[in-house]
């Protein structure tokens, strides 16, 4: 009986090229193995002294890249009740980067270096969200990407913008929702909003000065940074919190641009009316998404994907 009578496809015949590519793989992992092998033969370590070293080598590249673009295979398949709401989480729990930010600032009036220590309270919302494993858009500029750059085609495309859709979407819901309620219930008696609000009002208004063309180039570095951070965590047992407290703090204290926690500065001045919702979103985030997404799709993950595609 042939495939047209029971309605099986005929398997598409393998042209010359992928036969030689595969060949090629299947000898690139064969090497791998031999390797490996090798240095077990030829070491005089006890099984568990092996196992010991094994825990404290680094990771290669390839097995970075494969724990990331794993990651990123199954947050495509996600379902979307569970981005979107994971994505508010998001959104909701970095805006305490501008609370923790805030209060640093009100409470070091006078010292010279009270930007760079403000800076420091701008990790707690990051190291909040990356650690909760929260849906963060700027993370899903590397993770979502790798297996799509691996094996391109437009079904990972549409999966991959589906994603970027609801996890913005939600980030921004959950970013304007904790500006709204902190402004609405930290009133104090006269009217006036209380102290720490006040520091967060002052360090928004601060990062609206960067607008336009300048928001773009200062979102890619900001952009590169968090997926950075995404490549190392694989590497960083038992260091996580320092590794994405330093890059964040870096982000903050070099003045670059973040779209999401950046949102939050900018909802707090349209909420208490210092700029219109028009501005926020063309003059500030568009540039900045722009340049995140340049710095962590367009440079990091190219690079990273450069590194290891010939060893795939």
């Amino acid at each position: 009986m042939n495939d047209t009578a029971t309605g099986a496809e005929a398997p598409t015949p393998q042209t010359d090229e992928d036969k030689i590519e595969e060949q090629r793989r299947a000898e690139q992992k064969a090497e791998r193995e031999n390797a490996e092998r090798e240095i077990e033969s030829g070491s005089t370590l006890t099984r568990k002294e092996r196992r010991r070293a094994s825990e404290h080598s680094r990771l290669s590249a390839l097995t970075v890249y494969a724990i990331i673009a794993r990651e990123g295979e199954e947050e495509l398949r996600r379902p979307t009740s569970s981005l979107w709401w994971s994505g508010i989480a998001a959104g909701i729990g970095i805006s305490t980067s501008v609370f923790a930010q805030g209060l640093l600032y009100a409470n070091f009036p006078d010292d010279p270096n009270r930007w760079l220590i403000s800076s420091l309270g701008y990790s707690v919302g990051f190291v909040l969200v990356i650690l909760s494993r929260l849906q963060l858009f700027t993370e899903n500029t590397l993770s979502v990407v790798l297996p799509m750059l691996s094996e391109p085609s437009w079904g990972k495309l549409g999966l991959s913008a589906r994603l970027w859709a609801i996890v913005l979407t939600a980030n921004f819901i959950g970013t304007f929702l904790t500006a709204f309620f902190v402004l609405a219930m930290s009133v104090e008696v006269g009217g006036e909003p209380a102290g720490y609000v006040k520091a967060m009002l002052e360090v928004s208004h601060h990062a609206a000065e960067t607008q336009g063309w300048e928001a773009l180039v200062k979102g890619i570095p900001a952009g590169f940074f968090i997926a950075a951070l995404v490549w190392m965590l694989p590497s960083s047992k038992g260091f996580e919190l320092w590794v994405v407290m330093l890059f964040t703090a870096l982000i903050a204290a070099g003045g670059f641009t973040h779209v999401i926690a950046g949102s939050t500065e900018m909802f707090m001045l349209v909420v208490d009316g210092q700029i219109s919702a028009r501005d926020a979103f063309l003059q500030y985030l568009a540039p900045t998404f722009a340049g995140n997404v340049i710095g962590g799709t367009g440079l990091f993950a190219m690079l990273a994907y450069g590194q290891i595609h010939a060893e795939i």
